[in-house]
């Protein structure tokens, strides 16, 4: 009886079929991990697609810019908008905005609606170039008005509230005025205005015809030519020249000779500098208060006003406050019957929500000298 026989256990398995067993229990598990990766990488992957489509800038993925504000790939371009917005002598007229000052019942509504109501300014708006320094004044600007710019800003977000003098405010201003130089090159004059500007009337009217270069004032002393005038930045007239092509040029490489300081303190600077006055020769004219007012030396007479700026105003929610005061005063003044509009002289409400009332007071009666405010 052969007790050792050859066939053996049943459940025995040869070296080769363990080998067989193994490499197919292998498989499985590779085929199984293959599954899993690849689900999560498809999870990941909606979830990036989704945060991309909710948060254009989400971090830390830094995605790319919005793509309406992204005008480096086939966007429209400044020159284009310029050509389409010009009027027959190619003058503009140009804003800034960001997104705190684009948002709702913000600025920026405000400063459209006082072209609407002012004295045949409505028509000033098609003539109105909107400078949108983030991507959500962008599509705000695109829904209120049609002649929007972007300007670039790769790796700075400029859409929050820009407070004065901080990194964000100082970075703007000098975009703007690298900006408007490169207006200027373009062969266009402009009216620069900050939106926190309203338009009453046709500015046009009390500009002089033989001057490069005229800016509104925080205070006006009487002269138009009297360099001690405090110039305010938001509201001036330029002519394309070779002049004011210079004086833009060495305006904004003057920021690193005035480090901290922004573009109206600079200018209040340079406009004494020999190489402004004489090498340049640029004419600078400054614009009368009674036509070109502020909270800092308000219009006295709503019969004269052209524009009035809240400027000596800090705060966002303060200017937007005294911005639609200022404009209901507007309405009121309209309501008047014509006779008793042209015989009573009347002005504005004082500004209960500024920072700065007694300059309202002092710059009403004229009292204030060699004083530089925003």
């Amino acid at each position: 009886m052969d007790t050792g026989g050859g066939g053996g256990n049943a459940n025995s398995k040869s070296p080769e079929s363990y080998d067989g067993l193994h490499l197919d229990h292998q498989h499985h598990h590779n085929h199984h991990l293959f599954e899993r990766v690849r689900s999560i990488g498809l999870l990941f992957g909606i979830i990036v697609v989704t945060c991309y489509m909710l948060y254009p800038s989400a971090y830390p993925f830094q995605f790319s810019p919005h793509s309406s504000y992204n005008q480096d790939k086939g966007g429209v371009k400044l020159e284009k908008i310029l050509e389409k917005v010009a009027m027959a002598d190619k003058t503009v007229i140009i804003t800034t905005l960001n997104g705190a000052w684009a948002a709702p019942n913000s600025i920026f509504d405000v400063f459209l609606e006082s072209f609407r109501i002012g004295n045949e300014t409505s028509r000033f708006l098609s003539h109105l170039v909107v400078i949108a320094v983030d991507h959500y004044a962008y599509d705000r600007c695109l829904a209120l008005h049609p002649h929007c710019y972007a300007l670039s800003t790769t790796g700075l977000d400029f859409s929050g509230e820009a407070s004065y003098m901080t990194s964000t405010y100082l970075e703007i201003v000098w975009r703007k005025i690298d900006l408007l130089h490169s207006v200027l090159k373009m062969g266009y004059s402009f009216i620069f205005t900050d939106a926190d500007i309203m338009w009453f009337r046709n500015p046009f009217l009390h500009f002089y015809l033989d001057d490069d270069f005229q800016t509104a004032c925080d205070f006006f002393w009487g002269n138009t030519s009297d360099l001690e005038n405090q110039a305010n930045t938001g509201f001036h007239y330029v002519k394309s020249n070779e002049r004011t092509i210079k004086l833009y040029k060495f305006w904004y490489t003057s920021r690193k000779t005035y480090p901290g300081l922004h573009d109206q303190h600079v200018l209040n600077k340079i406009k004494f500098d020999s190489f402004v006055t004489t090498n340049i020769g640029v004419k600078i004219r400054f614009l009368d208060t009674a036509y070109f007012g502020g909270f800092c030396q308000p219009s006295k007479d709503l019969n004269q006003v052209c524009t009035m700026h809240a400027n000596c105003c800090m705060g966002l929610g303060s200017k937007v406050h005294e911005l639609k005061v200022m404009l209901d005063n507007w309405r009121k003044f309209l309501s008047l019957p014509t006779d008793v509009r042209a015989s009573q002289p009347t002005s504005w409400a004082e500004p209960k929500s500024c920072s700065h009332q007694a300059l309202w007071r002092a710059g009403s009666y004229g009292i204030l000298r060699h004083t530089v405010i925003d």
